[in-house]
């Protein structure tokens, strides 16, 4: 009987990696897979997929700056990633005056396309497994374990790379247990060629962010260029359009239910493997404090961005947390309904019960539960008030900015008289980018809403001394009213506050009055309390991540019938799985796509975020898709069961021919667990279709120029 049940939660646990979607697989090992991929709808082989020798699609797939993923679409170096992956390069070129952000822009030109500073491309040349040569002869007791490992990964490495351009870098793969030598070639002459206007490529902005059915064109142009010998190169006219290995043929035939899909892109990070203790804290703990605390802030930034475009517009890349915060909420519904802690918890209950039948294996890795129990039981408090910190005291901006100044102004009193010199300009032009993008009125109410949460959500113990002396001094019923006159004093006498304030500060330099200012005082004390936790929870953290190992081991040895495929780690994945609708709740069902029916639907003129533009109103009125409409509609995104995570913004997304059909830029709010528990019933990827691409970029930015360069599949 006993072994009866130990069977059945085996089999609930496994229940994912039973249907297809789940899965971040490492493409040179792809053979593995490639029947099943076949079986799906997979018309290549892998070599197709992966090769070090030939060109291959690898070749077209690139690491976008350092947290998203491009796709190469011509033999002249064009690049389509996300608009939210181009955003911040898009709001840089933008002015009040000329603003791309709002208008979108298009070269007319190669001469017209747009420098950027800082930005870079990464291709795969190739990964090779170098478990060997890194681990040799090391046990878990070795003495000076992690420097030898780091001295060999650095010698690897460089004996990778050497006498070449290229650049090298090993990652552990399951916790340590296995690593991969990855070398790369870096490009960093990338010049942005186009992106539709914010209301097209971010059209329902927050309100929509993480959710299906989504009417977005999340996407945005770039070129990749490299010096005239075809290596990289900095930016310089004499540079040329890169030449690529292999580029992707851009399909607008269609896709339909059914269809194979094919993720191929940088996912950052997953962690399927954790142990219970670790899924409930995140689940408990982590995820509530961070929702809460962000939302402080994002209510304060949310209103005022509404009633006015030039806050708008300055605090476009400050209201960026909201996705962290959005995804959170997601992730908690996510493992709620799909009971995760206990499904852990039956499996950790199969392991412990396959410990006790085999004495070898229970003396290996016996301990390996009560210790996450333990540890995890310790990090709880101080958890706590890093997370206060990070998410609470750190949101608060002119604090943030006294803080990470100060690091520039301690070197006073040691500085010389041209030292100084230069440091007061450095402050100053600190100053004046901080204050360009500052508004002290509404920081000061973020401020007031953060330390509120202190006051009412952080135990007595766990406070900031400052914070613990002032609620001390006051009655219950005026915590409220006194907070308020306190942040408002605070932020009427701080020379972090205001500009003019700053300036004096900086040019009549004392450290004594820097370090005597009110807000600088307010973040000192909170870092303090934050130094105390982070030392009591970074030992423990770092026996968890040794257990971790151990543990990833136990797993794939007790559990030796199951592929065990690694964690995300921003390293090159295929991911695949097929156009498939969902169910997310009772009487709720979700269609593979949209249309533009849907994007004109939710218009809501002088909206902040359901507004159009009048031509793609008219477009759609008249029905004038071109060959890129369907039976009368134009299909705008749709959903399929690849298991993706963040860095998958902008990937390709492939047919079973290798064409390009869309590009990937989220995932639905009902999966994003998908990360710890991935679910092929809850989970769906999103894209937005290539036809819908190609549309925007022909008829209405009349850029059609840019398909000529293109290899379009009709």
């Amino acid at each position: 009987m006993r072994r009866f049940v130990s069977l059945f939660f085996l089999i609930g646990f496994l229940r994912i990696a039973l249907f297809a979607g789940e899965g971040m697989w490492l493409p040179l090992l792809l053979s593995l897979n490639e029947d099943d991929m076949q079986s799906m709808g997979l018309k290549l082989t892998a070599e197709d997929i992966y090769s070090v020798n030939n060109s291959s699609m690898k070749d077209a797939v690139v690491l976008f700056g350092r947290g998203c993923t491009g796709a190469v679409v011509s033999d002249e170096g064009l690049l389509l990633t996300n608009h939210h992956c181009g955003y911040g390069q898009i709001r840089n070129r933008s002015t009040t005056e000329q603003n791309y952000l709002r208008d979108g822009f298009w070269a007319g030109s190669k001469e017209e396309e747009l420098a950027n500073p800082g930005l870079s491309v990464t291709f795969i040349v190739r990964m090779e497994e170098v478990t060997e040569q890194v681990l040799e002869g090391l046990t878990d007791s070795t003495a000076d374990r992690e420097a030898i490992i780091e001295r060999r990964i650095g010698d690897i490495e460089a004996s990778a790379v050497e006498g070449t351009h290229y650049e090298a870098q090993i990652k552990p793969f399951y916790y340590g247990n296995q690593y991969f030598l990855i070398v790369t070639e870096v490009f960093t002459d990338v010049r942005l060629v186009g992106a539709p206007p914010e209301a097209i490529g971010r059209f329902g902005n927050e309100t929509d962010n993480w959710m299906w059915p989504r009417h977005n064109a999340d996407f945005s142009v770039f070129r990749i260029y490299s010096g005239p010998d075809g290596k990289p190169a900095d930016y310089s006219p004499e540079n040329i359009p890169l030449q690529p290995k292999h580029h992707f043929p851009i399909s607008i035939k269609g896709v339909d239910e059914g269809d194979f899909t094919m993720v191929y892109g940088f996912p950052y990070q997953t962690q399927e493997y954790l142990p219970s203790y670790a899924v409930d804290q995140i689940l408990n703990l982590e995820d509530p404090l961070r929702v809460n605390l962000r939302g402080e802030r994002l209510e304060v930034y949310d209103a005022e961005m509404r009633a006015n475009d030039t806050i708008r517009l300055m605090y476009a890349s400050k209201a960026g947390i909201s996705n962290g915060y959005k995804k959170w909420q997601g992730r908690m519904r996510g493992l709620n309904r799909n009971e995760s802690v206990e499904a852990k918890q039956r499996y950790e209950a199969d392991f412990m019960a396959r410990l006790s039948a085999n004495p070898e294996w229970e003396a290996a890795y016996g301990d390996l539960l009560p210790s996450f129990e333990r540890l995890y039981g310790q990090m709880e408090s101080p958890l706590r008030q890093v997370i206060f910190f990070n998410e609470g005291a750190y949101g608060i901006e002119a604090a943030r900015f006294s803080f990470d100044l100060f690091g520039d102004a301690s070197t006073w009193p040691s500085a010389s008289e041209p030292e100084r010199d230069s440091l007061k300009m450095k402050m100053l032009k600190r100053g004046r980018n901080f204050f360009s993008e500052y508004k002290a009125y509404i920081d000061e109410q973020v401020a007031y809403n953060i330390l509120l949460a202190y006051i009412q959500e952080l135990p007595t113990g766990e406070q900031p001394e400052i914070i613990r002396s002032m609620v001390n001094s006051w009655e219950e019923n005026e915590v409220e009213e006194k907070l308020r006159k306190y942040v408002s004093d605070l932020y009427n006498a701080s020379y972090f506050t205001d500009s003019t304030r700053f300036k004096n500060l900086v040019e009549n330099f004392s450290l004594t009055n820097y370090q005597r200012d009110p807000v600088f005082g307010l973040i000192v004390s909170m870092y303090r309390s934050y130094a105390t936790a982070i030392g009591k929870y970074q030992p423990l953290e770092a026996e968890v991540e040794t257990l971790m190992k151990r543990y990833m081991e136990a797993q794939q040895v007790v559990f030796s019938d199951r592929n065990f495929y690694p964690d995300a780690n921003q390293s090159l994945r295929i991911t695949y799985g097929k156009v498939e609708p969902m169910e997310p709740r009772d009487g709720v069902f979700y269609e593979t796509y949209t249309t533009l029916d849907g994007v004109v639907a939710k218009y809501e003129p002088g909206d902040y975020e359901f507004d159009l533009p009048q031509k793609l109103l008219d477009l759609h009125a008249e029905g004038d898709y071109g060959r890129y409409g369907t039976d009368g509609k134009l299909r705008v995104a749709f959903i399929a069961s690849n298991h993706t995570t963040g860095g998958n913004s902008g990937s390709p997304v492939i047919d079973g021919e290798g064409n390009l059909i869309g590009l990937y830029f989220d995932r639905n709010w009902e999966g994003t667990m998908s990360d710890i528990d991935y679910d092929v019933n809850q989970c769906r990827s999103i894209s937005v279709d290539t036809r819908y691409v190609l549309f925007i970029i022909d008829k209405f930015a009349g850029a059609g120029y840019l398909l000529e360069e293109m290899t379009v599949v009709e």
